[in-house]
């Protein structure tokens, strides 16, 4: 396994590779690595010749209030995880070198990024568009791969890419979930035991919106109300910033199901923000 630190050595390494005609597959991770991630990478190998994981805690996705400073970091464990899982190449760089001095140039993406999530953290996805633009530029991926658990991340960035005509295919893995159904994220490990515990309301709230939706027992409104609900009788959620049924593709709340629909929601456990959904098919 290489270790990359300098962009120009990674975009010579991609270089070469697609001279040779291997196909690289990409996924850009901010570290803290869990068994959602190396299934993404697992994906990867199976698919592509040259997997590439980044680990890059990226400074400009994170509001002035947020969890920058002490989000979860792991080099040393990272590293021992992806070797084992054989990743070819570990991209990480530093911020200096990602933004260096003069940096002006960023992604807007307008009113997909101001829903959901972004009502809620301005400049977020911009932040995520920027960088995940840049490593697709540095890393010249085939195929890159990404978790439906932010599944508004994903919606942006198929859109960016279809936007500014990358020629790559995004892959949107399933989310891996702990064994009572909390979807794994770097942000569990500031869970407390209590906090831990109480966490499990949010999958099962989404479990049982959708078969009441699925059963028909519910329109969008009633899941909504379901949602909020389940939510709120968790003495230990502190804030429901979202719950409800969305467009998949808009992200604009729904006045009636379509056949693929999008429950999500945004919550806070203690002071840590958690995000889960599922997709659900109507007939």
């Amino acid at each position: 396994m290489e270790s990359i630190r300098t962009l120009r050595i990674m975009q010579e390494t991609s270089k070469r590779s697609l001279h040779q005609g291997k196909s690289i597959g990409f996924v850009p991770t901010m570290g803290a690595i869990h068994r959602g991630h190396l299934s993404l990478v697992k994906r990867a190998k199976g698919e592509t010749d040259i997997v590439v994981v980044s680990i890059f805690v990226n400074p400009i996705q994170f509001g002035k209030n947020e969890d920058f400073d002490k989000y979860p970091r792991d080099l040393d464990g990272d590293i021992g995880k992806l070797r084992e899982e054989g990743v070819d190449i570990i991209l990480m760089p530093e911020a200096k070198t990602m933004y260096p001095q003069g940096f002006s140039t960023s992604i807007l993406m307008g009113g997909l990024s101001e829903r959901l999530c972004g009502a809620y953290r301005p400049g977020h996805f911009t932040g995520v568009a920027t960088v995940v633009c840049k490593l697709f530029n540095i890393v010249k991926p085939a195929r890159a791969y990404f978790g439906q658990k932010d599944f508004q991340q994903t919606v942006i960035i198929r859109r960016m890419a279809e936007d500014l005509n990358m020629d790559l295919e995004l892959v949107v893995c399933p989310t891996i979930r702990e064994g009572d159904g909390l979807a794994m994220s770097s942000r569990n490990a500031y869970l407390d035991t209590a906090e831990r515990k109480a966490a499990a309301v949010i999958y099962k709230s989404l479990l049982s919106a959708s078969e009441m939706m699925k059963g028909g027992a519910a329109g969008p409104e009633e899941a909504k109300r379901h949602l909020n609900e389940a939510l709120k009788a968790e003495p230990l959620i502190a804030e429901i910033q979202y719950a409800g049924a969305y467009d998949p593709q808009t992200l604009e709340e729904l006045s009636a199901f379509k056949k693929q629909n999008l429950l999500a929601l945004a919550v806070k456990i203690g002071s840590t923000r958690l995000i889960d959904n599922v997709l659900v098919e109507k007939k």
